[in-house]
């Protein structure tokens, strides 16, 4: 059995960089009174994906409450230190910072969230070195294949939970079905991970809408933070596009829908995944936020409670409002259910010395979280399983926006908060 310090020791060897010391520190961390395990995080606090951590302050202060106390695996108490760092949005950034943690400061877990950019980077450093790594908040097809995943191999150290694009693509389908428009669609793919496998012709949106009646005019990728959609919105007018969908960040959405104003360009549906999930996006759009839609992975609405504190979906997400005086967003749930799967893994691990136990725990994981059950052994694919997935449209409330779930076939246990309304 290959155990994580002289995995690591290989690996430093191989770099010219012996340290012998802290390997003598970890092998006799278990002979202390209360030995400390280490989690490391990484996340985008800052950057165009900054959106995604918003509520990390609050949820990783909520986590340390909750671990404050130890967790108990076998008998013994073991101190939990959480580790986090700042990709900055940028993928390098992200695995610099993940092998920092993993050979720097020497974590016995790691997790992460916030899009392929930060996952998929993270991943990789924690698969090289063998160290357990959870992952989420991100469609499982980029992670899986854009990590170059084999079916049926997968990948030994590194484990998902979120929803697929088969997940997004029904949800999205369902909410469309409401609207009555014509089924002509207006493609926005950006060139990155998340555009690239959204907009796979096979793998992503153009074969299911193709199945499902829908005409997709998808005019090609373009580069993230571009300041010119003109071409695409000439293409969609042309077309006699209704709807429009996509996977963008925040500031390439506000420059399309801009000049989709000023251009005349006026559809009665828009769709659009990651940019449109945060109220700080929404409210920054005036009163052209109102109306637009996206997928809904976690609301106040949803009837989960989390297995670490008992705290429903409802009370986590008013507990940050009341804290923060900013609405609830949706990476709380998911970044809360992190540490909850984690905490459950240190506490039924057979070793905590030991990164192939803790493996073995991750793969053995059946646990009802905040954000729905976390199962691996549902599939649907090799290190990945899937959380519900609902479709919702932000729609103003007073002087407030709030996201109201319109569709929610897939996940009937998840309550409809609103109809569907049709834009202009």
């Amino acid at each position: 059995m290959r155990t994580k310090t002289t995995a690591r020791r290989s690996f430093l060897l191989g770099a010219g960089a012996f340290m012998a010391a802290p390997a003598i520190l970890k092998n006799s961390r278990a002979y202390a009174a209360t030995p400390t395990l280490r989690v490391g995080h990484v996340s985008p606090r800052t950057g165009p994906l900054a959106g995604f951590a918003e509520a990390d302050e609050y949820v990783l202060g909520g986590i340390e409450k909750a671990f404050a106390g130890g967790l108990e695996n076998k008998g013994k108490t073991w101190n939990v230190e959480i580790i986090s760092k700042d990709s900055q949005s940028n993928p390098n950034r992200a695995a610099e910072v993940a092998a920092d943690l993993i050979l720097g400061d020497e974590v016995d877990i790691i997790v992460a969230a916030s899009t392929p950019d930060t996952v998929n980077p993270v991943s990789d450093q924690a698969e090289i070195n063998e160290v357990p790594c959870i992952t989420t908040d991100c469609p499982w097809q980029p992670y899986f294949f854009g990590r170059n995943g084999v079916p049926g191999e997968g990948f030994a150290s590194t484990y998902h939970f979120f929803w697929g694009l088969e997940d997004i693509i029904g949800a999205f389908l369902d909410m469309w079905g409401q609207s009555g428009v014509a089924k002509k669609v207006g493609g926005l793919f950006p060139n990155d991970a998340d555009g690239n496998a959204w907009g796979h012709p096979e793998l992503g949106l153009p074969t299911p809408l193709a199945d499902a009646g829908y005409d997709l005019v998808d005019p090609g990728r373009y580069q993230p933070l571009s300041d010119d959609f003109s071409n695409y919105i000439a293409a969609f007018k042309d077309a006699g596009c209704e709807i429009v969908t996509g996977n963008m960040i925040p500031p390439d959405f506000a420059t399309f829908w801009a000049q989709a104003a000023q251009q005349g360009f006026n559809p009665k549906v828009v769709t659009i995944g990651k940019a449109l999930l945060f109220p700080s996006v929404i409210e920054s759009l005036g009163d052209r936020g109102d109306g637009l839609s996206s997928e809904v992975w976690w609301s106040p609405s949803h009837p989960f409670s989390s297995s670490l504190t008992g705290t429903s979906a409802g009370d986590l997400a008013g507990g940050y409002s009341a804290a923060t005086g900013r609405p609830w967003t949706q990476p709380i749930g998911f970044k809360h259910a992190l540490f909850e799967v984690v905490a459950d893994v240190i506490r039924r691990a057979e070793d905590l010395e030991d990164p192939e136990a803790i493996v073995s725990a991750i793969t053995g994981t059946n646990l009802d979280t905040i954000v729905g059950n976390v199962n691996w052994a549902n599939g649907p694919i090799n290190n990945v399983t899937k959380t519900p997935l609902v479709a919702g449209q932000w729609q103003k409330q007073g002087d407030a926006y709030d996201l109201r779930i319109v569709a929610n076939s897939a996940a009937p246990n998840i309550p409809i908060t609103a109809d569907l309304k049709i834009l202009g």
